[in-house]
């Protein structure tokens, strides 16, 4: 297929990379500022102009969170099925939502494209459930990626944050600062570090007075994450098992799902 990639920074080379091993064609590749770019614009009607006129069939956006919503409610109105791997604007999934219904199109986002962070996911899932019924146990995560890295705490973190809490009753309240006094029974610590070049790491403790489980997914490079993004717009970019094209919001649980 033919795959616009907005956003071509070090993640968009990978994608690209991960695109042609897969036997697609990147035709247009946008960015503000990479001179290799064929579409070098902050222009949302030249990015428009540029990703129609070279006849993509799907885009996959890893810009940067100052501009991923900018870069969604442009692209949405194309119908190109999208594929978005920026974080940092998921509290706005609603409108984003709206708008993709409005232009009877479909849209793929995630956190993490990895195949193993998704499957860690379902693990973490499975092991709150199971520790849930042990009150000795507190619960705490810790995530950690390179200096580069524009925001925190990740987009990775925060969901693992989400099913913990969704599994445990006891944990309702999420806490990304630092403590300056006790914690409470009810809040989930979640601590960030930048540093280096880590590609990204993410732990869970299940922690009592007798003992402490670990659960722990390092990424030893961000290659998993750009071939899952390929395999997104590849499944999003299909038709569905009635012969349809995909329409709506999905994430890779659904492609996970297939």
């Amino acid at each position: 297929m033919k795959v616009a990639l907005v956003g071509y920074g070090k993640m968009g080379h990978m994608i690209e990379r991960a695109a042609l091993a897969r036997s697609h064609e990147v035709v247009c590749t946008v960015d503000l500022f990479a001179s290799d770019a064929t579409c070098i614009t902050s222009d949302s009607r030249e990015m428009i102009d540029a990703i129609r006129s070279s006849g993509a069939q799907g885009v996959i956006e890893f810009s940067h969170p100052a501009s991923v919503m900018n870069n969604i409610q442009t692209l949405i109105p194309t119908g190109i099925p999208l594929v978005v791997g920026t974080t940092g604007w998921k509290y706005r999934l609603e409108e984003v939502s709206e708008l993709v219904a409005l232009n009877k199109t479909a849209l793929l986002h995630a956190s993490n494209f990895s195949i193993g962070v998704n499957l860690f996911y379902r693990m973490v899932r499975e092991a709150t459930r199971l520790m849930a019924a042990y009150e000795e146990y507190d619960t705490a995560l810790f995530e950690s990626h390179h200096n580069q890295k524009a925001d925190s705490p990740s987009g990775t973190a925060l969901d693992i944050a989400r099913i913990v809490m969704d599994g445990n009753p006891r944990k309702n309240t999420l806490v990304t600062d630092a403590f300056t006094r006790k914690p409470e029974s009810n809040e989930l610590h979640l601590s960030s570090v930048r540093v280096g070049a880590v590609p990204g790491t993410h732990t869970v403790w299940f922690d009592s007075l007798a003992d402490s489980i670990e659960l722990t997914h390092t990424a030893r490079n961000r290659e998993g994450f750009a071939m899952g993004a390929v395999r997104a717009i590849e499944w999003l970019s299909a038709l569905d098992g009635d012969g349809k094209k995909k329409l709506g919001v999905y994430t890779m649980d659904d492609v996970f799902d297939c």
